[in-house]
């Protein structure tokens, strides 16, 4: 079988500019080299290349709607993963038993915390952090347990909601380690949600406790207390604020620490009453939101276990030897679902955020070690957003060397890449070459495995190149509580997400209205709907919006309905090709709704109609517009600009003119800042059904609109 990214292998090499016949000779030193060591290499790295080629999912049986389901699974789904611990109490348990005195949880403790003032006068908090002081499986469980018996006394009763609301942590995972044992439902927030979207939040699930950052208290929750009745009492990991005068008679604060002391004071050595059983809520996670305010998506313990599971199976050799690097937002399902896989296998988490990651990071001061460089982490996750900033970062390194190191950079690099195509290692590249990239994030990173939005192959291969380690892509939604697919960690081809895990399987429905049939030649192709224990139990207090994106097959399988278009190739690999709704996840993982942006700006005088448009291998939404050419031509005079319609169109200057009025409306309309267009392209011509741009009852077209202003797509977005 040929690999589907052989192809783009060569449009994806880095351009060299050496003289041609110190070329040759060099080709020709690569050629010497690869015969001599054509045997060892194919002995080391032979089965990589066969494995990449074998079967990873199949039908269930001959019907095109027929289910795909792993090679490892076709027997039966997977649900448990370890017998008996059908709870994360129980798995936290066993956990702890097995483990014990081994580490895991690391914070890294800071030392010295100033105000650098920059160059255009801006002033930036820079760190000095010392090492990680770790707690081990007994310790995390002790406390864990004395802060659930702490928040029982406080009046917690179980099954009732508890929220969350903190930036990533150690404390944010005994929080919830707590909540499971004691069966109290875990809500979680994003701590860049704003205000309207945790109000409803918090209100929606009725809790009378949250549990906060000092920051974040300060920050956010302290001006929308007063717009949460029901609040009695706000826990804060890192200590009580300076002041709190400012809350409502009846919200109390406390300390985590005084929390834990409670519950240790109060019958600690009694086991927690109302255990949870498999089908009780374990979290009810809210989304970004994009169409409106969030939903909150109810995920049982035994949706939770089902999806870890699946995604355990995929790391090989998973165990205490394993270091986690935990820094995206943990009220995000890939990062919880990644944890809790790290936790239940004996590893360490050493906890990190975006400005501390790298010592090249925003929050470290020169001179000073990122946390990468301290924990040398061995696994970790990310955004497309965070590998394309480390792609571009050492591009731009590159770049600025000297001619002859960027040549041998880009020699190696387009030898490696092409030894990958064919299933290779390269351990003298690895070694001499790409060593100095890969200390970028510690130098002992073993998987990398990217979620949350499509990776574009470009980067993906860079990092497998540079950073020397399987760049592993996933597909899941908080609705399959993050389990959908993986790829293998010996398949190095680009654009696709993996077969589906051991604990679901996937089908393809048709859609007519796009045209995609699961009977398409030469890949079955139809919006993706995946089956199984993992597919959580719907929307909290939404009956319709569960009922129209979940239900149950003849035998009981709970399936759902993704709205993502996808297409199977002949090994059973996954590609994601389109998307039902035009609902969009930007790069970073935020939730675009087009349409809202549309109605939002569609009504100023100036504009006739607007098309939204952006996709997830970016970070920000453009537009294309049709201007009122009365409202234009007379901006254009008030700017001194003459020329002809299309010139006026044309012109960059009232691109610009036009951007600041639609900025302005988009504020005033309340869209979030990732909504609003970063780039627009105005358009002379109106649309009509006759242009086939919009349909008889003028909708929008977006696929032909796509097709039809595709260069000024590329124009506004660029290239890599």
């Amino acid at each position: 079988m040929s690999s589907p990214g052989a192809s783009t292998t060569a449009a994806m090499k880095l351009k060299q500019n050496i003289n041609p016949i110190l070329l040759c000779f060099i080709n020709f030193v690569i050629l010497i080299y690869t015969v001599l060591t054509y045997i060892p290499f194919y002995l080391m790295c032979g089965s990589r290349q066969a494995r990449s080629n074998q079967l990873k999912a199949k039908p269930v049986n001959k019907q095109p709607a027929a289910a795909y389901r792993s090679v490892n699974s076709l027997q039966g789904l997977a649900s448990v993963l370890y017998p008996g611990c059908d709870t994360l109490d129980k798995v936290f348990k066993y956990a702890e038993n097995k483990f014990k005195d081994k580490r895991l949880l690391g914070t890294r403790e800071v030392l010295i915390e100033e105000d650098e003032v920059q160059p255009n006068g801006k002033i930036f908090k820079k760190v000095i952090l010392g090492d990680y002081n770790w707690m081990s499986y007994e310790e995390v469980y002790i406390r864990a347990f004395n802060f659930g018996n702490g928040l029982r006394v406080l009046g917690q009763r179980p099954k009732t909601n508890i929220a969350i609301f903190c930036e990533t942590r150690a404390e944010w995972m005994i929080a919830a380690q707590a909540c499971f044992m004691y069966n109290f439902q875990l809500v979680t927030l994003y701590a860049t949600l704003g205000g309207p979207a945790i109000v409803h939040g918090l209100n929606e699930t009725e809790v009378t406790n949250i549990i906060t950052s000092k920051e974040l208290l300060q920050t956010k929750l302290k001006d929308i207390v007063s717009l949460v009745p029901q609040l009695r009492h706000v826990i804060t990991v890192d200590g009580k604020p300076t002041t709190w005068s400012e809350f409502p008679k009846g919200v109390i604060v406390h300390t985590m620490a005084a929390v834990q002391a409670l519950g240790a004071k109060s019958n600690s050595a009694n086991a927690p009453e109302n255990r949870p059983t498999a089908s009780d809520i374990a979290v009810i996670m809210y989304t970004s939101g994009s169409t409106g305010l969030p939903k909150g998506v109810m995920i049982s313990h035994s949706n939770i276990i089902a999806g870890i599971t699946g995604m355990a199976e995929r790391i090989p050799g998973l165990g205490e030897e394993d270091v986690y690097i935990g820094y995206l937002p943990l009220a995000h399902v890939l990062e919880l679902s990644a944890e809790l896989v790290c936790l239940s296998h004996g590893c360490r988490i050493g906890y990190s955020s975006p400005q501390t990651l790298a010592d090249q990071s925003t929050k470290i001061k020169r001179g000073s070690k990122g946390d990468t460089s301290m924990l040398r982490p061995t696994l970790m996750a990310a955004v497309p957003e965070i590998m394309d900033r480390i792609y571009k970062n050492v591009m731009n390194k590159v770049n600025e060397m000297s001619s002859f190191q960027r040549n041998l950079f880009i020699l190696a690099y387009n030898y490696k890449m092409e030894q990958l195509s064919k299933g290779y290692c390269t351990p003298l590249c690895d070694r001499f070459v790409f060593r100095k990239v890969r200390s970028l994030l510690g130098g002992n990173i073993r998987v990398l495995l990217c979620g949350g939005a499509p990776l574009s192959a470009t980067t993906q291969r860079f990092m497998n190149i540079c950073f020397c380690c399987p760049v592993g892509q996933g597909y899941g939604l908080t609705e399959s509580a993050g389990a959908g697919t993986i790829t293998e960690v010996w398949d190095y081809n680009t654009g696709r997400v993996g077969a589906p895990l051991v604990c679901c399987e996937i089908k393809l429905k048709n859609w007519e209205e796009g045209g995609y049939f699961n009977t398409d030649k030469p890949h079955p192709r139809g919006e993706i709907l995946i089956g199984g224990p993992n597919v959580t139990m719907g929307y909290y207090k939404n009956d319709a919006k569960t009922n129209s994106d979940f239900f149950e097959d003849e035998h009981g399988q709970r399936w759902l309905c993704t709205g993502d278009i996808g297409e199977f190739d002949p090994d059973g690999c996954l590609k994601i090709i389109d998307r039902k709704k035009d609902l969009v996840k930007l790069q970073a993982g935020e939730y675009v709704s087009l349409g809202k942006v549309e109605a939002a700006l569609k009504n100023l005088p100036l504009i006739d109609n607007i098309c939204a448009y952006a996709n997830s291998y970016h970070s920000y939404v453009i537009g294309f517009v049709v201007p009122n050419q009365k409202e234009l031509t007379e901006l254009a005079r008030q700017k001194e600009l003459r020329g002809t319609w299309e010139e006026i169109c044309n012109s960059p200057e009232m691109e610009k003119e036009v951007l600041k009025v639609l900025s302005e409306a988009a504020v005033s309309a309340g869209l979030e800042k990732f909504e609003i267009p970063v780039k627009i392209r105005l358009s002379p011509d109106p649309w009509t059904p006759e242009t086939g741009l919009v349909t008889d009852a003028f909708k929008l077209k977006r696929k032909e609109l796509k097709t039809h202003y595709q260069e000024d797509i590329e124009r506004m977005y660029g290239g890599k």
